[in-house]
C-alpha cells in the first residue's frame, strides 16, 4: 500500500512516499481501505520529533480517516466488511489501509459525504471530551475558545451553541472573526487589535475556557474567567512553561484542567465514541452541525498539507484523499 512516512525528524519536506504492507486486523480491530485522512496539529507535532506515538501504535502519521471497513479481527462486533464508517486512529490515516480499535469506529452521519466525515473523529473527540465531558458546559454558560476558525475552533463553536451555552471566540482575522460569528458565536475578537480578557470580564467573565495557546495566554486566561470559571487546556502552541500567579486560583475558586487524546486507553477513547453517537451524531444528522472544510490535497502532497496547516491561513478541516 501507498504511505506517507516521517523520513526524520523536521519540516513538511521530511514526509515521503513509500510503499510498505497492508496490516492486519488484531484483537477488537478493523482494518480500513481510507478515502480520506483528515491533517491535524498533532500530525506536525509528530513529524517534527515532538509527539511521540503511544506503544504498539503505527508510526505514521494521522489520527483520523473514512473509509470502508476491508478486515474484522476475533472479537469484533457490530461491524462488517463493507460497512462506511469514520474512526480515530491511533497513528497510521497517511496510508491506503489502516488498522483501528472498532470501538473508536462511528457510522457516516446521513447527510455528510465521506470527505466530511474524514473531519470529523480528532475534533470531535477532543471537543466533546474536553469541553463536555471534562469541562461540563452546560446551557447559559458563557464559553470562550481560543482558535476559533480552526479545526477544534469551529467545531467547539457549533457544539457549545448547539447545547446552549454564550459563545465567544478568538481569531487572527476579520475574515476569522466573521466564520466564527456565522457558526454561532454571539462575537469573536481578533486578538491582534482587541483584549480578549477586557472583553470577557465586562461580560462577566468566561465560565469556560478553551485552550491551545499557553504559555503568556494561561495567565491573561485566568484573568478572563468568571469566579468558579475553568480553564481546559488542549495544547500548547507558544510552549508549556510559563510563571503562574495562583492566588486568584484560590480566591476565586478556580480551575485548570485539560487533556491530550491519543495517549488515552482504548477503553476511554470508546466511551468518548458511545457518547458522540449518543448525544452528537443526530444533530450532525439533523444539520445542526457539520465539519467546515478548507482545503483537499492528494496523499502524495502531505507535505503541502502541513505547511498550509502550518501557515495558520487555513480554515477548518484540511484532508488528504487516498482512495
Amino acid at each position: 500500500m501507498r504511505a506517507i512516512e516521517i523520513s526524520q525528524p523536521g519540516g513538511p519536506e521530511v514526509l515521503t512516499l513509500t510503499d510498505l504492507p497492508i496490516p492486519e486486523p488484531e484483537y477488537d480491530q478493523v482494518v480500513i481501505k481510507v478515502a480520506y485522512a483528515g491533517v491535524n496539529r498533532p500530525d506536525a507535532l509528530q513529524r517534527a520529533g515532538l509527539y511521540n506515538p503511544p506503544k504498539g501504535a503505527s508510526d505514521l502519521p494521522g489520527l483520523e480517516a473514512a473509509g470502508e471497513v476491508v478486515a474484522c479481527g476475533a472479537g469484533v462486533a457490530g461491524l462488517k466488511p463493507g460497512d462506511q464508517v469514520c474512526a480515530l486512529l491511533p497513528g497510521g490515516g497517511y496510508a491506503e489501509y489502516v488498522a483501528t480499535p472498532a470501538a473508536h469506529c462511528l457510522p457516516i452521519p446521513g447527510g455528510l459525504s465521506i470527505k466530511q466525515a474524514a473531519c470529523l473523529p480528532e475534533t470531535f473527540f477532543t471537543v466533546w471530551s474536553n469541553v463536555f465531558m471534562r469541562g461540563g458546559l452546560r446551557a447559559g454558560q458563557r464559553f470562550l475558545v481560543h482558535g476559533g476558525s480552526s479545526g477544534i475552533g469551529t467545531t467547539a463553536i457549533q457544539l457549545a451553541k448547539a447545547f446552549g451555552a454564550r459563545v465567544f471566540a478568538t481569531a487572527g482575522s476579520a475574515e476569522k472573526c466573521a466564520t466564527c460569528v456565522a457558526l454561532g458565536a454571539e462575537a469573536a475578537f481578533n486578538y491582534r487589535d482587541t483584549d480578549f480578557v477586557d472583553e470577557m470580564r465586562a461580560l462577566g467573565g468566561a465560565d469556560l475556557i478553551l485552550d491551545m495557546v499557553g504559555g503568556s495566554y494561561t495567565q491573561r486566561n485566568l484573568k478572563a474567567l468568571a469566579d468558579d470559571g475553568t480553564l481546559v487546556q488542549i495544547a500548547f502552541l507558544q510552549g508549556p512553561k510559563m510563571e503562574l500567579n495562583l492566588v486568584q486560583l484560590m480566591t476565586r475558586r478556580l480551575t485548570i484542567t485539560g487533556s491530550t487524546l491519543r495517549p488515552q486507553s482504548d477503553l476511554a477513547k470508546a466511551r468518548i465514541a458511545d457518547e458522540l453517537r449518543k448525544h452528537v451524531w443526530p444533530l450532525i444528522i439533523a444539520g445542526k452541525v457539520a465539519p467546515v472544510m478548507d482545503q483537499e490535497f492528494a496523499l502524495e502532497e502531505a507535505s503541502a498539507a502541513h505547511a498550509r496547516m502550518e501557515s495558520s491561513a487555513h480554515i477548518g478541516k484540511i484532508v488528504l484523499k487516498v482512495g
